[in-house]
């Protein structure tokens, strides 16, 4: 059985149709992105899998678990952590505290313990120790989104997703933030997705891509097929992308 599946999953939201029958499967320990353009409804999607919003019709199942069986909730939320677009560390706490909250909320361990992972967890990901009672604006924005893994990695999830994750970042920073991403995963050994409209951050981190337009998933291949996957909407998308990034 594969560690992800969407059947046909749907999403309205007033008149306004977003996810409009979307199927895909996602196997165990692979590293899957999800691209469109703005619009398209990527972040629904990942909303819906995180069971923020419920879904109309269709099924989202996690390892056997429905996404809309109320009795597994619990078990099913469990089996997720996500790396926010903008982080959202707390701004009012500092950098250890911001990783030792969300193992609080999961663990009952003691305060050592719960700082002694914590502060694995952040050296795991290249910070220092200089910047654990630093807060959150008093650090750059590549150190806030080493900051937002280290706690999305300690709460030990089966499933680790990704929102945009280079979003506001400059080049350099985004590239090593990617490179990041992609030796945690590996590390861990664990199941990703991923979404974003960045096509030099889905080359990079996927084993397969998902392209999203107009609510339903057009295409799923691996990346270096988009240019000539004989899909209309994918090879503009690609040639577009490339375009922006000055690639032929």
């Amino acid at each position: 059985m594969s560690k992800i599946i969407f059947e046909n999953v749907r999403k309205s939201f007033d008149r306004l149709d977003v996810l409009n029958g979307v199927s895909l499967e996602i196997e165990h320990g692979e590293t899957h992105i999800v691209v469109g353009m703005s619009g398209c409804g990527k972040s629904v999607l990942l909303k819906c899998l995180l069971g923020i919003f419920e879904i109309d019709s269709g099924d989202i199942l996690v390892d056997g678990m429905s996404a809309r069986n109320k009795s597994q909730r619990n078990d099913y939320l469990k089996k997720f952590s996500i790396l926010f677009q903008g982080n959202a560390l707390f701004d009012s706490m500092t950098i250890l505290e911001n990783v030792e909250f969300g193992i609080r909320q999961l663990r009952n361990i003691s305060p050592g313990q719960l700082k002694s992972i914590a502060c694995e967890k952040l050296l795991s990901v290249g910070l220092e120790e200089r910047v654990f009672n630093l807060y959150p604006a008093e650090i750059s924005g590549g150190m806030q989104k080493r900051a937002a893994l280290a706690r999305a990695i300690a709460l030990k999830p089966d499933v680790l997703l990704f929102d945009e994750p280079t979003s506001g970042l400059d080049p350099v920073t985004g590239g090593v933030i990617c490179n990041l991403l992609k030796d945690t995963v590996k590390k861990l050994g664990i199941t990703s997705v991923t979404i974003t409209h960045d096509l030099k951050v889905a080359e990079f981190l996927s084993d397969r891509v998902s392209m999203l337009n107009k609510g339903r998933v057009v295409w799923t291949g691996h990346a270096n097929d988009m240019k000539n996957c004989k899909n209309d909407f994918v090879e503009e998308f690609y040639q577009s992308s490339c375009a922006i990034l000055g690639r032929h």
